[in-house]
């Protein structure tokens, strides 16, 4: 789908430079940029690349416009190129995804299933008893809804995601290929012989409206009750979140992130790829956690940037880790000081 450098402007008030007909179908960087590609450039370091970029249009910061200068392509100035980049990318996903329809003859839906209008299942798909899938929802190839599930209007499902019996999805959520939400828990009591007796997993999963989640993350159900992905939550793929927690509205957590069972994560919060948080903890609102940060402690304390594992404040961890990666001069130091102290002893 091919989109002209006018309505692109037009979608974030933009100015253009050059021919407002231009046309373009794929974004690139401005270092790659070639005929048909649209690219932008907020970063002074790739100033470089305005003057041999073969890109057909390039969304620039108002700041590095230069009226004297020749430009080739066709230029969009913005306020905040880099701001604008999320906005062009919506358009040109909008133009080019366009929902599909229709119900596949090898999918399974049960008779007591209920969907709404414009609802798109694909092969191999299999929709449960008394389950609810909202107006608008594609369902792709290979999913599985259990019973009971209620799914909101315009979810996108992909290739292989597994919802498990009575959860529920809100509205506009997007579940990336092989998610699983709603598998049981991981909850065993040990016995007296010495071996582990499964605690039933009764409760369910909700995911609020306006979230997503990455390929392959798993959310279990809860023990009791319902495990929660907040509002406006975004997950990344391959995070585990374990039964009964909550994530707060508007969190964000990247890949490889693990919550173990029953702690609450506030509103805000954003959690670097690897972070791992212990069980039973309570997160304060707007907390940033750096990659591979381990949480052992609550945080009550909104708003704090932790590293570490253990996690403590980074201010703390950077003047630790500045005197720990100096540990070998010291040390050798010390020694030679020592064993000089030593012999002027003995003479």
């Amino acid at each position: 789908m091919e989109v002209t450098a006018e309505r692109i402007a037009a979608q974030f008030n933009g100015e253009i430079v050059g021919d407002p007909m231009t046309k373009v179908s794929s974004v690139n960087k401005i270092e790659y940029g070639k005929k048909g590609n649209i690219c932008f450039l907020a970063n002074p370091k790739y100033e470089q690349y305005l003057y041999t970029c073969k890109a057909s249009v390039i969304i620039l910061n108002r700041s590095f416009y230069k009226p004297d200068y020749k430009y080739e392509p066709t230029l969009i100035l913005v306020d905040n190129a880099y701001s604008a980049v999320a906005s062009l990318l919506d358009l040109l996903n909008s133009l080019k995804a366009a929902k599909r329809s229709g119900r596949s003859w090898r999918s399974s839906i049960a008779f007591s299933a209920k969907l709404g209008k414009g609802v798109y299942v694909g092969e191999f798909a299999c929709i449960g008893k008394r389950s609810k899938v909202g107006a608008g929802s594609q369902i792709y190839p290979q999913v599985y809804i259990g019973a009971n599930v209620e799914i909101g209007e315009n979810v996108i499902l992909y290739q292989g995601v597994k919802v498990y019996d009575g959860c529920k999805i809100g509205n506009n959520c997007i579940l990336h290929a092989n998610c699983v939400i709603g598998a049981d828990g991981f909850g065993f009591a040990p016995t007296d012989e010495g071996h582990y007796k499964k605690i039933p997993q009764t409760g369910n999963v909700i995911i609020e409206d306006d979230v997503e989640i990455g390929a392959n993350t798993t959310v279990d159900r809860a023990t009791m009750g319902s495990t929660i992905v907040h509002k406006g939550a975004k997950v990344d793929n391959l995070v585990q979140i374990a039964h009964n927690v909550e994530i707060g509205e508007d969190t964000v957590m990247a890949a490889m992130c693990g919550v173990a069972g029953s702690t609450k994560v506030g509103k805000h919060c954003m959690f670097g790829g690897q972070t791992g948080l212990a069980g039973h903890l309570t997160v304060a609102d707007n907390t940033t956690m750096a990659a591979q940060t381990g949480l052992t402690n609550n945080v009550r304390k909104p708003g704090q940037i932790l590293l570490g594992s253990p996690a403590i404040d980074h201010k703390v961890y950077m003047k630790a880790y500045a005197l720990f990666k100096n540990m070998p001069e010291f040390y050798s130091e010390l020694t030679e000081r020592l064993d000089a102290i030593e012999k002027e002893i003995h003479k």
